[in-house]
């Protein structure tokens, strides 16, 4: 009996020693297992993120997506597009002494290096000969945009009036009219021009003429602009545009629309 239970015991020892290891076993099998897993999921997300940043390389490098720069004032001023119309800013004025006087100073403002911009005055430019209402209407049509010197004089003048409701049938609702008054009260601002923000040159006139400038300037860039994109439309850029050798229409730059206090806000 001493032997059974000696015997019985040391089988019961062995037995526990076989469960123990059996344990120890699974539960290396198990860590090895886990160590496993964790390394595949470190690699499986090392790749997806290489990959993604290959795809977000790939995309930034694309030529197609490439941001565009913004267009210098030196090479909107040097396009073929500005050289096409023989003037930058037509300038209205009516005949009165202080107006011609206020549009001559204009006038030299912008003329003046480094601005260089084309400039048309009736009393200067005109063709000794010629009829006034040609003379106008050409300069109109040969000019980017149209600044005018809105002053109780202007408004009495008949040639004025006449010169504004040309340039408003122009260019409709477009950034090509500049409206600039001095000694004007706001109630005597013509209701032809209601929908177009005004330069006061009555509050200061050096800001005003820096403001004219900047506008001439804005409108001459996205003329370029535009012009650029819908040459790419077209899968043609450069001088393989065919818009290059054809004259511009009266209607293209009318098609930009910009807001003078827009123009103003971002200037400032």
């Amino acid at each position: 009996m001493l032997i059974y239970w000696k015997d019985s015991g040391e089988a019961l020892n062995r037995h526990d020693d076989v469960y123990n290891m059996h344990g120890w076993i699974q539960k290396l099998f198990k860590s090895r297992a886990s160590s496993h897993c964790e390394q595949e999921a470190k690699s499986t997300k090392n790749s997806v993120s290489s990959s993604a940043s290959s795809c977000s390389s790939s995309s930034s490098s694309s030529p197609g997506k490439t941001p565009s720069k913004p267009l210098k004032p030196e090479a909107a001023l040097s396009s073929l597009l500005r050289l096409r119309l023989k003037y930058d800013v037509f300038v209205c004025h009516s005949s009165v002494h202080s107006d011609t006087e206020e549009a001559e100073r204009l006038v030299s403002f912008l003329e003046a290096s480094p601005r260089s911009l084309r400039c048309f005055l009736l009393h200067r430019d005109n063709n000794p000969g010629g009829a006034i209402c040609t003379e106008l209407c050409e300069a109109v049509q040969n000019s980017h945009t149209r600044a005018l010197l809105i002053t109780p004089n202007f408004l009495q003048d008949e040639w004025c009036k006449y010169m504004m409701y040309q340039v408003l049938a122009e260019a409709p609702m477009s950034n090509r009219i500049i409206p600039l008054i001095q000694n004007l009260s706001h109630s005597q601002y013509p209701q032809e021009l209601r929908f177009y923000y005004y330069i006061d040159l009555s509050k200061n006139t050096d800001r005003g003429y820096n403001l004219v400038n900047k506008t001439v300037i804005n409108y001459l860039i996205e003329l370029v602009k535009k012009d650029s994109m819908d040459s790419s439309s077209n899968g043609l850029s450069g001088e393989d545009s065919p818009q290059k050798d054809k004259p511009m229409s009266k209607s293209d730059p009318a098609e930009i629309s910009i807001p003078l206090e827009v123009i103003e806000t971002k200037l400032q």
